[in-house]
C-alpha cells in the first residue's frame, strides 16, 4: 500500500522528540507550519491533523532519495489536500518574485497550510520575509530561532523589507495573536 500511518503528537517549541518518525511540522504563526522533506506516508498524517494545503519548496533532484514532486502532489490528493510545487533553489530564496509567490501563496491557500522543503530552512527563510513587515524584524528573528531557524544572517534584508513592504496580508493574525510558545507537532 502506498500509505502507511505513523503517529504523531503536539509538542511545545522546547520540548524534545523521542521517535524521528516523521518530520517535525513547526508552527511559525497561526495557520503556518513548515517541515523537513516529507515521505509519502506522512500525507495522510498531515491530514489527519487538519491541514488543508502543502507547498513543495524543493527542486526535484536536490538528492537521489528525496521524494520527487509527482509522488508528492499524488500522495497529497489522494488525501484530498490542495498541494502547489513552488520550487526554491537556495540562491533565489530571497529574490522579490520568489518572495512575492511565496506571499500570495500564505494569503490564497486554505489553510492550514504546512510548507517543505530540504530542512525547512528555505521555507522559514521565506515565511520570514513575508511576516517581517507584519511582525516586525525582532519578533520574526524570535520566532525563527524559537522554531529552531538561525535568520541572522537575514536580519539586513528583513528590515530592508519591512521598510518597504510595511503592509499586512488579509488573512495572518497579527503580532498580539501570537504565543511566546510555538506548536509543534512531531512523532510521539
Amino acid at each position: 500500500m502506498l500509505f502507511r500511518s505513523r503517529s504523531f503528537g503536539l509538542l511545545t517549541a522546547d520540548s524534545e522528540c523521542e521517535q524521528n518518525l516523521m518530520a517535525k511540522l513547526i508552527q511559525l504563526e497561526p495557520g503556518v507550519f513548515v517541515a523537513a522533506q516529507l515521505a509519502e506516508a506522512d500525507f495522510a498524517e498531515v491530514a489527519a491533523r487538519g491541514f488543508r494545503s502543502v507547498v513543495n519548496n524543493r527542486p526535484d533532484g536536490e538528492a537521489p532519495d528525496q521524494l520527487p514532486n509527482h509522488r508528492a502532489k499524488a500522495a497529497a490528493l489522494y488525501q484530498g489536500l490542495q498541494y502547489y510545487y513552488q520550487p526554491i533553489e537556495n540562491l533565489n530564496v530571497t529574490d522579490d518574485d520568489v518572495v512575492d509567490a511565496h506571499a500570495r501563496l500564505m494569503n490564497d491557500l486554505p489553510g492550514p497550510i504546512l510548507f517543505y522543503c530540504r530542512s525547512g530552512t528555505r521555507c522559514t527563510i521565506l515565511w520570514a520575509q513575508v511576516a517581517a513587515p507584519r511582525l516586525g524584524v525582532a519578533k520574526t528573528l524570535e520566532i525563527a530561532s524559537k522554531a529552531g531557524y538561525d535568520l541572522e544572517v537575514i536580519r539586513d534584508r528583513l528590515t530592508e523589507r519591512s521598510r518597504v513592504n510595511g503592509t499586512a496580508s488579509p488573512k495572518t493574525a497579527p503580532a498580539e495573536a501570537l504565543h511566546a510558545s510555538h506548536a509543534i507537532f512531531a512523532p510521539i
